[in-house]
C-alpha cells in the first residue's frame, strides 16, 4: 500500500513538473521572464527531443530562447522539412508565449513523437520579453519589433534573421493577437470575436504559387482544424467597419514577421489571437490554447504536406537564385475589389450574439501600382562598411 502511494504522489509530481508556469497558477498570473527560463530548461532536461540554445538577447540583455526539435541531428537531414514559428512580437500579447510553452510541452508526449519523423521545429517562444516583463508592445528601444524586419536595428529581429538564414526554413508562422475593442467599433455595433484569425502572404513579388498553395489548401484546412477543436476561425481581415470603411486582408509590407520571410519564397503565415477584453489576463486559458491549437495545425499540416512544400519552396527559391523570376518588381502595392461581397462573422453589441455581416466594399486583391525593372546587381563603394557586412 505504501508503495502504491509512493508511486501515485511521483506521478503527481511528474505531471504537475510538466505543466506550464500559466497552468501551475491555474490561468491566474501570466508567466514571467524567470518562469520561462525554468520551464524551458525543465523540458530540455527531460528529453532527447529538445535542444534549447541562446538566440541572443533583448535591448535590456534578457535572453531570446529558441527551442529546437528533431529527431535527429537538427537542421542535418535534407528530407525533413524546416519549421520556424515565434510568437510575442509585441510585448502585450501575451498569449502566444502561454500558447508556445503549452505546445513545447505537448509535442515532447510519445502520441507526438511522430511528427520529428519528417519535421525539423524551432520554436522561439518570446521575442520580445523586455516588453511582456512591462506588458508594453515594444520593445527596449520603444521600437514596434514588427515594423523592424526590413531595417533590422534591432537585436530581437537580427537574432531571428541569422536563426532563419543559418537554416533556410520552409515554413514559417509569426504568433500575435488582435484587439476589436476600439470605440470606432462599438459606435458601428459589431466586433470581430473569432478566437483565431490567420493571414497568408499578400504581397505579390511573392511567388503566385506559393501563395496559391496557402489559400486554397492551407486556410481551408485550419478553418476546420479549429472548428473540430470548438475554436472559431476566419481569414485575417482589417479595415472597417463596413459602410464606413473597406474590408482588407492585413497588409503587403514586407517589413513584419511573416512578408519579410515570405519574399525569400517561404510558406508563411501570421497567426492573430482574440486579446483579453479587459487585461491581458482575461479568458487567457482559452486564448492561449487556440494559439496552441493553430501552431499544432501548421506543424500537422506541413507533416502532411512535406513533399509537396519542400519541393515548391526550393524551385521557387531557385527562380530567386537564378534570376528567373518575374522582371518586374513592385514597390508600390494597394488593395482592390473584385466584384465580390464577404459574408464577415462578428459579434453584435445589441445581441451579445455572434452574426454575420454582408460587406459590399471588400478588397481581397492587391495589384502594384508602381512596379520597376528588377537590378542586375548593385554598386557598393568600399567605404560603406555597414552595408558590405
Amino acid at each position: 500500500m505504501k508503495i502504491s502511494i509512493s508511486i501515485a504522489l511521483l506521478l503527481i509530481t511528474i505531471s504537475l513538473s510538466q505543466q506550464t508556469p500559466l497552468e501551475k497558477k491555474d490561468y491566474s498570473n501570466l508567466t514571467t521572464y524567470d518562469e520561462l527560463i525554468s520551464f524551458v530548461n525543465e523540458l530540455d532536461q527531460s528529453s532527447d527531443l529538445l535542444n534549447v540554445e541562446v538566440l541572443g538577447k533583448s535591448v535590456e540583455q534578457r535572453n531570446l530562447y529558441v527551442m529546437k526539435f528533431s529527431g535527429s541531428v537538427f537542421g542535418k537531414d535534407e528530407h525533413k522539412i524546416k519549421i520556424l514559428i515565434f510568437a510575442q512580437q509585441h510585448g502585450n500579447e501575451q498569449s502566444g508565449k502561454e500558447g508556445a510553452l503549452m505546445l513545447a510541452r505537448d509535442l515532447l508526449k510519445t502520441e507526438n513523437e511522430y511528427l520529428f519523423d519528417k519535421i525539423d521545429f524551432a520554436l522561439v517562444p518570446q521575442m520580445n520579453p523586455d516588453g511582456s516583463e512591462k506588458n508594453k508592445r515594444r520593445n527596449g528601444n520603444d521600437m514596434d519589433l514588427n515594423r523592424n524586419h526590413l531595417i533590422l536595428t534591432e537585436p530581437e529581429t537580427i537574432a531571428l534573421h541569422k536563426l532563419f538564414n543559418g537554416y533556410q526554413f520552409e515554413v514559417t508562422m509569426d504568433v500575435h493577437e488582435y484587439a476589436p475593442y476600439g470605440d470606432t467599433w462599438k459606435n458601428y455595433g459589431y466586433r470581430f470575436n473569432n478566437d483565431e484569425e490567420v493571414g497568408t502572404t499578400t504581397n505579390i513579388n511573392i511567388s503566385e504559387e506559393i501563395r496559391k498553395l496557402q489559400n486554397k489548401e492551407y486556410l481551408s484546412f485550419i478553418k476546420e482544424y479549429f472548428n473540430k477543436r470548438n475554436f472559431t476561425y476566419f481569414e485575417y481581415s482589417h479595415g472597417g467597419p463596413p459602410e464606413i470603411d473597406y474590408i482588407r486582408h492585413s497588409t503587403f509590407d514586407i517589413n513584419d514577421g511573416r512578408q519579410s520571410l515570405g519574399i525569400q519564397n517561404t510558406f508563411s503565415f501570421i497567426q492573430e489571437g482574440l486579446n483579453g477584453k479587459d487585461n491581458y489576463i482575461d479568458n487567457v486559458e482559452r486564448r492561449a490554447k487556440g494559439q496552441m491549437t493553430g501552431m499544432f495545425g501548421l506543424l500537422q499540416f506541413s507533416y502532411n504536406h512535406k513533399d509537396e512544400i519542400k519541393t515548391l519552396v526550393k524551385n521557387e527559391r531557385k527562380k530567386l537564385i537564378n534570376g528567373e523570376a518575374s522582371n518586374l518588381v513592385a514597390i508600390q502595392l494597394d488593395h482592390f475589389p473584385d466584384g465580390c461581397k464577404l459574408e464577415l462573422p462578428l459579434l453584435s453589441y445589441f445581441s451579445n450574439s455572434d452574426t454575420v455581416v454582408t460587406v459590399t466594399d471588400y478588397r481581397p486583391i492587391v495589384k502594384s501600382i508602381y512596379d520597376v525593372e528588377r537590378p542586375k546587381g548593385y554598386l557598393v563603394p568600399k567605404s560603406l562598411t555597414e552595408i558590405i557586412q
